[in-house]
Order: C-alpha cells, then sequence, then structure tokens
C-alpha cells in the first residue's frame, strides 16, 4: 500500500501519544538489541534510541516513502524496508516494539507467539493496536462501499476487525510469558480543521479503499464517506470535532 507521509503527519501529536504510552509502559531493563516493527516515520524509534543510548536498535517498514522521512535526519539507527510478515530477527532481541501496525497482519494467535519466540529470555514484546473498527469512522467506510458505483471494485477490501478482544491475546500469551500486561485505553481525541475524521482515516484506513479507485471515483467516495462522518462526528460550537478513539495495549516479557 502507499503510505502518504505528510497525511499521517498531519495528525503527529495525537498519533505520538499512545506510542509514547506503550513506551513508558515498557519496564527498565537492559536492552542490547530493540527493533522498531511498522517503524513508519521513526519517530518513536529515535524515543527508542535515547531511551537505550548504547543499544542496537533497528526501524523496520515495509514503505519506502515512511522510510526516507525517517532517514531525513542522520542517526546511529539502521532502517530496514521489509514487509513486517516476512521479519526474523537474525539473532535474539531483547525488545521487539510495535506501535500502530500488527493489525495489517493476519493471524494473531500465531504472530504473537511467533514475536515473543524472537525475545532474548527476559525479553519485551510491546504492542499496541487500534481497536476501533466498529466505530462510526471505520463502519461508515463499509456504508460508502455498498452505497456507490464502487461496490464491485471495492467490496473485496471489508474484511472483519483485524484485531481481536484483549482477552484473546491474554489466552495466547500468558502461558508463554513471565509477565503479561494487557489494557485498552480510549483516547478521546479533539481534532479541529475540515472533515478531520476523513483527514485522519485517509492517513490510514481508508487509503486502500481511495488507492483502488480512478480520480474521479476516488473523489466522489471521499465526499459521500466526509458527509456521514459529519453526522456521526460533528463539529462543536468551539470548533473542535470530539473522535473517540479505543486502543488496544499489550506488554509481555519473554520466560
Amino acid at each position: 500500500m502507499s503510505w502518504n507521509p505528510e497525511q499521517y503527519l498531519k495528525f503527529l501529536q495525537p498519533r505520538l501519544r499512545p506510542a509514547l504510552d506503550l513506551l513508558a509502559a515498557v519496564p527498565d531493563l537492559p536492552v542490547h538489541r530493540a527493533v522498531d516493527l511498522g517503524c513508519g516515520t521513526g519517530h518513536i524509534t529515535r524515543s527508542l534510541a535515547r531511551r537505550w543510548p548504547h543499544a542496537e536498535v533497528t526501524g523496520v517498514d515495509d514503505s519506502s516513502t515512511m522510510l526516507a522521512t525517517a532517514t531525513a535526519e542522520p542517526s546511529s539507527i539502521h532502517w530496514q524496508q521489509q514487509g513486517l510478515a516476512d521479519w526474523r530477527a537474525a539473532q535474539p532481541v531483547d525488545l521487539i516494539y510495535s506501535n500502530a501496525a500488527l493489525h495489517w497482519l493476519p493471524d494473531h494467535t500465531q504472530l504473537m507467539p511467533a514475536l515473543l519466540a524472537q525475545l532474548a529470555p527476559g525479553g519485551v514484546l510491546a504492542v499496541q493496536m487500534p481497536r476501533n473498527f466498529s466505530a462510526p469512522s471505520h463502519a461508515l467506510i463499509a456504508d460508502t462501499v455498498h452505497s456507490g458505483p464502487w461496490r464491485l471494485q471495492l467490496e473485496h477490501l471489508l474484511q472483519p476487525p483485524p484485531v481481536s478482544a484483549p482477552d484473546v491475546y491474554y489466552g495466547v500469551l500468558a502461558p508463554l510469558s513471565c509477565r503479561l500486561d494487557i489494557w485498552e485505553t480510549e483516547y478521546m481525541q479533539v481534532l479541529t480543521g475540515a472533515d478531520p475524521v476523513k483527514e485522519w482515516t485517509k492517513g490510514t484506513w481508508l487509503m486502500q479503499f481511495l488507492n483502488a479507485l480512478d480520480v474521479a471515483d476516488r473523489r466522489a467516495f471521499e465526499d459521500d464517506y466526509a458527509a456521514r462522518l459529519r453526522t456521526a462526528y460533528p463539529v462543536r460550537a468551539d470548533g473542535s470535532t470530539l473522535f473517540p478513539f479505543k486502543r488496544l495495549f499489550i506488554v509481555a516479557t519473554a520466560r
């Protein structure tokens, strides 16, 4: 999928907040090797390098455009372009960190144990994934798909929610961990500007639908979707739009 760093970074601060909350939940541990899976523009990868300045830190992403932004500022971080599903550690690592990336991959009951198995004993797997796929912001994408002339082109992109309930991850990871923390946080994001919820999803989940259309249909689809969102997320008297956003956090320590 073609990522647009400029679109993604329109909402840098609310996107960074859960990433920093996840990082803050990682316990203090000696880290010699750390990997940021789905590093995107590299903002959090640099935070990992600052927290563990003597560690070998690698940022992995499949998007050349996102990595171009990440590498614009010199650093000691190793940047690696690779699909996350294909990534394997060359040797056990002490920290695998992944913020808002693993929901793009299927079969989490296999994926999470496979990642945990690549940690050194006492290493940590720290994951944050959005879990708001039943919210209007995402449900209205499906409504827009079903209601327009693009239905046959886009219907195959609709899928069940990619992130399971917390108890599913507990069942998979608890037998393999010496410590496991799982929680959810709903952030009440205060957005501004024209059609801000549409602009938010346009930087992530909506992209796959827009990229599948020609220019004319893309504009019509975007306009239809935006109109639906204005009802679901009305602009308040002060000009702001409230966008509740639920996220799932996992911090697992390997045996």
